[in-house]
C-alpha cells in the first residue's frame, strides 16, 4: 500500500475523556507506520471546563454549581464536528473511524449520515444502540453486573440545574478512587489508574440521542465494521458487547461484524495499547489497495 493510499484512523473518545488518553495510543501506532488523528469533540481537551473550584483545595460548593462550556453541546454538534475531521482525513485515502464507549455514540450517527466517509467503522467497547436508547439499554440484564454507583459516586452538582454532569475525579475520598479503578482500570495499577484519572475533564454533556440516532441499516449498515469486544469491562459488560454484536448484526446480516476480542478492561487497552495497535494494523490491511 503507498503512503497515499495509507489509512487514516479517526479515534473518538469516550466520556469525561478527550485526545489526550489516545497519545499512547498514537505512538504505537506510529511505529508500526500508521497515521491517525485523536478527536476532541466539542467542549473537551482545551475547550474543557477546569475550574478553579476544581484545584486544590477544593471548593466543593462552588464546584456544584460554577457553569460549564459544554453545558448545550448536543450529540448533533458532536456529529458535526466530527463530521468535519472526516472529510478532511478522507482527503488523503482510506479512513476508518475507531470509537470508544460514549464516543460510540457520536460514530454511529457519523455513519449513518455519511457512510462515504467510512471504510471501516470500529467499536472497541463502545455502544452501538440497535433495538434501543443507550438509556434503556442500562435497564437491561446484560448491564446487572456493571456498577451504576460508579461515577455517581463522585458527581457534583445537579445536572438539571447545571445542563451537564459534573464529576469531581480529583476527589481525595478512598471509596470514591476504589469504585472509579473498579469500574475502569482494575486491571491497572494504582499509580496507571492515577495517571489516566488525571486525564479526565470534570464535565460532559447530557444528550445521548433518540431513537432516530440508532444504527440504520441502509447506511451505516453497509460499512464494513469490527467490533473490539473487552473481556473485563466492568463499565459496558461482555454480555452488552456481545449483544450490541448481535444486534449489528441481525440489522445487517449481509454485513456482520468482524469481531475481535483483547483482555482487559475499559481503559487497559489505552494504557497497554501495543495489541490493539496490532488489530487495528490488522483491519487496515483489510482496506481495498484502491480509492
Amino acid at each position: 500500500m503507498s503512503r497515499q493510499m495509507q489509512p487514516t484512523f479517526v479515534l473518538v473518545h469516550g466520556a469525561f475523556a478527550n485526545s489526550f488518553s489516545f497519545a499512547p495510543l498514537q505512538a504505537e501506532l506510529g511505529l508500526l507506520g500508521h497515521r491517525s488523528v485523536a478527536v476532541d469533540l466539542p467542549g473537551h481537551g482545551f475547550a474543557a471546563t477546569y475550574l478553579r473550584a476544581y484545584q486544590a483545595p477544593q471548593d466543593l460548593e462552588g464546584l456544584a454549581t460554577a457553569p460549564g462550556a459544554i453545558k448545550g453541546v448536543t450529540l448533533a454538534d458532536n456529529v458535526a464536528h466530527l463530521i468535519g475531521i472526516l472529510e478532511r482525513a478522507k482527503r488523503n485515502g482510506p479512513v476508518v473511524l475507531v470509537s470508544h464507549s460514549r464516543g460510540g455514540l457520536t460514530a454511529t450517527v457519523a455513519a449513518n449520515q455519511r457512510p462515504d466517509l467510512i471504510d471501516r467503522i470500529v467499536y472497541v467497547s463502545a455502544w452501538c444502540p440497535v433495538n434501543l436508547d443507550v438509556g434503556a439499554y442500562y435497564a437491561e440484564p446484560e448491564m446487572a453486573t456493571a456498577d451504576a454507583a460508579g461515577l455517581a459516586s463522585g458527581m457534583v452538582g445537579n445536572p438539571a440545574e447545571l445542563g451537564l454532569l459534573r464529576v469531581n475525579f480529583r476527589t481525595a475520598d478512598p471509596g470514591v478512587l476504589a469504585t472509579f479503578k473498579a469500574a475502569f482500570l482494575a486491571d491497572g495499577t494504582d499509580e496507571e489508574f492515577l495517571a489516566f484519572l488525571n486525564t479526565f475533564q470534570p464535565d460532559e454533556n447530557l444528550d445521548v440521542g433518540t431513537p432516530d440516532d440508532r444504527a440504520q441499516a441502509d447506511t451505516w449498515g453497509r460499512i464494513p465494521k469490527t467490533y473490539v469486544r473487552l473481556t473485563e469491562d466492568a463499565g459496558i459488560p461482555l454480555a452488552m458487547q456481545d449483544r450490541m454484536i448481535r444486534e449489528g448484526d441481525a440489522l445487517t446480516p449481509e454485513n456482520p461484524y468482524d469481531v475481535r476480542t483483547l483482555p482487559g478492561s475499559h481503559l487497559k487497552w489505552l494504557v497497554d495499547p501495543a495489541p490493539a495497535a496490532r488489530v487495528l494494523g490488522e483491519l487496515a490491511a483489510l482496506l481495498p489497495t484502491e480509492a
